[in-house]
């Protein structure tokens, strides 16, 4: 079990790194990513602190913490420099806040995360058919999301990357200790999305070759 979309105390989380680190590790994770919620404003400094309490914590535990960033609510014209950005400050998981039904973010969010690269495009909402095609090509990770709001659009999502062939992955987008899911909780959020259980299992293979070997 992993999660690659979680929020720690530097941005709207309720946790300290290391306590995420040991709830997730006690459920069983193999490992969890801090995606911290950032902008031009913040990324240098939250960015180095996950790098360098990433490196102290995962000495001493059996659930690797990985250090990643979602670029969130940022005009779409900003979001392939603070890709570049993100990566160029050590993250290894860069996330894109996608265009969520409940919230106001800007159109062309989703078309822009495909086209700057980023690896996971958060809870997209209605993506269009065009979009789910670029993330396909491109082998952008569209996001199946376990918080409430981001999923009432999973059925969409998994319906077009299932006919596309575009990589998904499930998340609890966590910002509280109550947010994270146990492997059942997690294989039910895809299976509610209308997947097969071979296709859920697909989804961790194909995430877990993707992100956790590569890192």
């Amino acid at each position: 079990m992993f999660d690659l979309h979680c929020h720690s105390l530097f941005s709207d989380g309720e946790l300290l790194p290391a306590e995420l680190l040991r709830r997730v590790g006690v459920m069983g994770y193999e490992a969890v990513a801090i995606t911290d919620h950032a902008d031009s404003s913040n990324m240098d400094f939250i960015l180095p602190r996950l790098i360098r309490v990433a490196g102290d914590l995962n000495v001493h535990s059996s659930c690797r913490l990985i250090p990643g960033i979602e670029i969130t609510h940022v005009p779409p014209p900003l979001i392939p420099e603070l890709v570049k950005r993100a990566r160029e400050l050590g993250a290894q998981i860069v996330v894109v806040h996608g265009e969520t039904p409940v919230e106001p973010v800007a159109p062309g969010t989703n078309r822009m995360a495909i086209e700057a690269g980023a690896d996971i495009l958060a809870h997209p909402g209605l993506i269009s058919e065009e979009e789910v095609r670029l993330a396909a090509e491109k082998g952008i990770f569209l996001e199946l999301s376990g918080r409430k709001g981001h999923s009432l659009t999973n059925g969409h999502v998994a319906r077009l990357a299932r006919r596309f062939g575009a990589p998904l992955i499930i998340n609890s987008d966590a910002h509280a200790p109550g947010d994270f899911m146990s492997a059942e909780q997690a294989f039910l959020v895809g299976r509610g999305a209308g997947l097969s259980e071979e296709e859920v299992r697909e989804i961790y293979r194909r995430a877990r070759e993707r992100f956790l070997h590569a890192t």
